[in-house]
């Protein structure tokens, strides 16, 4: 069975990009993509039908499993299942959040954001700065396209300016 609602390639709006660590100088920031939990429901929305799949939380301890069941169109049912820890910020949300997602990998969504390049933002900043989000749509959709795109990519201010107009 093709699941191309799942597979197909995430877009600039699915993903979020969060800080995953500031370099020793403190001179720029590792981001990395995560797929939001709405897409995750829309693709198996888009996928299977609303009524044609469901989730299951269990808390566990330090964290959540989510096992996520669809039935195929064949009628055959899939279940995967998959866990995250509780999160720093919204502990319970957070958690089952994260592992609704690692569950979903499970079955083929996101799995593309692993083989994403290392990306660093040059600032001092805690968090992402403003400029550095087209940068990075314009990457995912570069990726999308098929364009290469290095292991290693450094994101600068002057990468966000536009280009001098010619006379």
């Amino acid at each position: 069975m093709e699941l191309t609602a799942l597979t197909a390639p995430l877009t600039p709006h699915e993903i979020e990009w969060r800080v995953q660590s500031q370099t020793k100088d403190g001179q720029k920031m590792i981001v990395v993509p995560y797929i939001t939990n709405r897409s995750v429901m829309q693709r198996f929305d888009d996928q299977f039908g609303w009524a044609g799949w469901q989730n299951e939380i269990k808390e566990i301890e330090g964290g959540f499993l989510c096992t996520i069941t669809a039935v195929l169109p064949g009628g055959e049912i899939v279940r995967k299942t998959d866990g995250a820890s509780r999160t720093s910020v919204e502990p319970v949300k957070g958690g089952i959040s994260d592992a609704m997602k690692r569950c979903a990998v499970q079955f083929g969504l996101g799995r593309a954001l692993y083989d994403f390049p290392k990306v660093f933002v040059q600032t001092t900043d805690k968090y992402i700065p403003e400029w550095a989000m087209p940068l990075l749509d314009k990457m995912v959709d570069k990726i999308n396209a098929g364009g290469v795109v290095r292991d290693v990519v450094v994101l600068k201010p002057e990468h966000a300016k536009p280009a001098p107009k010619a006379m």
